[in-house]
């Protein structure tokens, strides 16, 4: 038997040909030993992708004149290089949202949108015309998405087109009612139809459409962005026009259904007819059925806003979730398609102003392996990819030529910077490919809380990526105990850190060492 290892962020996996379960002690200082257990042999979901949205900042990044400085952007959303060192050039993001705007930023301040970054623009104008030069800075950054291997794109929309709403603005209205006119779903699915013929035709086809977006909230009532409420009934209606007509356009583009704005929305009843959404879209006895709607996906979005914080709201809704789709329909996948720091994280951390550092990264690392872990999510995706802000909810960051958090001063050219969010965030999405399955790994002992795990593996390539999140201050000493010599051999580790972003090191398979408050994967290849 031989066993091979490739480096993979600070985790360890190891495998053993002749046993299904691959075991190691880890000693905490200060605490008892604890054993982590990694079971192959027993499968949970197929991974299908890790991604980030493009609003609201490639309308003016996308369009600098320093391609240098876009194709570092880039890089660290997209990149799956990996620099002399070794360690990652980027978190090589393999899904991109695009936004696709209502025409908020042609109206300007008459939007009624105060901040221009989140006016977005329209590829079709009242007169019913089409002017694919708009979005230039978004078509710019899908194009740098593709070359660099991404392998999903995703358009989402926030509005129907201003021209179609009951108001003539993006920001909806003050009731949960969705905004666009009941004469004008046919006009807004067809709208739809020729932006994806349009993305196709440009080579980055869109793999998925996702029409309604956070619809429990009333976008009328403070408007700061494009936006719209919709019933259940309403959001099935216009799916069930757009299915047919993305078939009869002979487009592939999957329709992912409506991303409720919280996980709770999912499986909890709402008297306005907008929660309940698993058993509302998913159930072939609801009126609002979706699961035989052409080119309709079986999958069903939350954003993981609001419900994080004490650690039992984050775990036990997550559970509620995954209960709820596994008793309607198991064939049903869940995403996480919407986060960040957002608002205040039960007085510990807080969404502005502005924060990067690895305490921001370790809460975003536990997100993830919850939603991972208990929802059985299949694809996390994040908020704000590119962010000017004086907030904590980016990934890479950009500041005004001056250094200044001035994003009026940003908008044609600035200084790029990363955060903990995105490399704790790489420490996932860089080494757990579409396709790979989460196995089961636990972590016993009296300090297990600290300590979380889950581990991937690859059938076809034979690798398995384990992710340790140290949330203590305390080191952790892991050895692997196997029958062979494999604990003897240098691993490559990749560990981010207070002082390291997904940094490459060799270790002993035999005397890995956990970085206190850090994120560490591994992935080994094994015949």
């Amino acid at each position: 038997m031989r066993i091979y290892f490739i480096a993979t962020l600070c985790i360890l996996v190891f495998t053993n040909c002749n046993s299904k379960k691959i075991a190691v002690v880890i000693d905490q200082r200060g605490t008892s030993n604890l054993l982590l257990v990694i079971n192959p042999g027993k499968e949970f979901q197929t991974i299908h992708s890790f991604g980030a949205s493009d609003c609201w900042t490639t309308k003016f990044t996308g369009k600098w004149n320093d391609e240098k400085k876009k194709n570092e952007i880039a890089d660290l959303l997209f990149s799956t290089d990996n620099l002399p060192d070794g360690s990652p050039k980027g978190i090589g993001l393999s899904l991109w949202r695009i936004n696709i705007g209502a025409g908020s930023y042609e109206q300007g301040a008459a939007s009624g949108i105060y901040d221009e970054y989140r006016r977005e623009e329209c590829f079709l104008d009242a007169d019913g015309k089409y002017d694919w030069r708009k979005e230039a800075g978004a078509q710019w950054f899908s194009q740098a998405a593709k070359k660099r291997g991404v392998k999903y794109l995703l358009g989402f929309t926030n509005s129907a087109p201003v021209q179609f709403t009951q108001n003539g603005f993006s920001y909806g209205l003050s009731n949960n009612n969705f905004s666009c006119k009941e004469d004008k779903y046919d006009d807004f699915a067809n709208f739809l139809v020729e932006v994806c013929k349009h993305f196709k035709d440009t080579n980055t086809p869109f793999d998925y459409i996702s029409p309604v977006n956070e619809p429990q909230w009333k976008w009328g009532e403070h408007p700061s962005q494009e936006g719209s409420g919709s019933t259940n009934e309403q959001t099935a209606k216009l799916i069930k026009m757009l299915g047919p007509k993305l078939q009869a356009a002979d487009l592939t583009t999957k329709i992912a259904a409506s991303e409720a704005a919280q996980i709770n929305f999912l499986y909890e009843k709402n008297e306005s007819h907008l929660g309940d959404q698993i058993n509302e879209f998913f159930n072939p006895a609801s009126f609002n059925y979706l699961g035989n709607v052409p080119n309709t996906e079986k999958l069903i979005s939350y954003h993981s806003y609001f419900t994080t914080c004490p650690d039992s709201a984050l775990f036990i809704s997550r559970q509620s979730a995954d209960e709820e789709r596994k008793r309607i329909d198991p064939a049903v996948e869940l995403w996480q398609s919407e986060f960040g720091v957002l608002g205040d994280i039960c007085g510990k951390l807080n969404g502005g102003p502005r924060k990067t550092n690895i305490d921001y990264g370790l809460y975003v690392a536990k997100v993830m392996h919850a939603d991972l872990a208990i929802a059985n999510v299949s694809s996390f995706q994040w908020w704000l990819a590119i962010n000017p802000y004086d907030y904590s909810d980016g990934l890479v960051y950009i500041n005004a030529p001056d250094g200044s958090i001035n994003p009026a001063k940003s908008k044609e050219d600035g200084i790029v910077s990363s955060s903990k969010q995105l490399w704790c965030m790489g420490n996932f999405s860089r080494f757990i490919r579409p396709g790979m399955k989460r196995v089961e790994a636990s972590v016993s002992g009296s300090a297990n809380n600290r300590i979380m795990v889950s581990a991937y593996k690859d059938n076809s390539s034979k690798q398995l990526v384990t992710v340790i999140i140290n949330e203590s201050e305390n080191n952790a000493a892991m050895q692997l105990q196997t029958n062979s010599s494999a604990d003897k051999n240098m691993v490559d580790c990749y560990t981010t850190s207070a002082t390291q972003n997904m940094a490459h090191s060799m270790v002993a398979g035999n005397n890995i060492a956990i970085t206190p408050m850090s994120v560490t994967t591994l992935v080994m290849k094994y015949e």
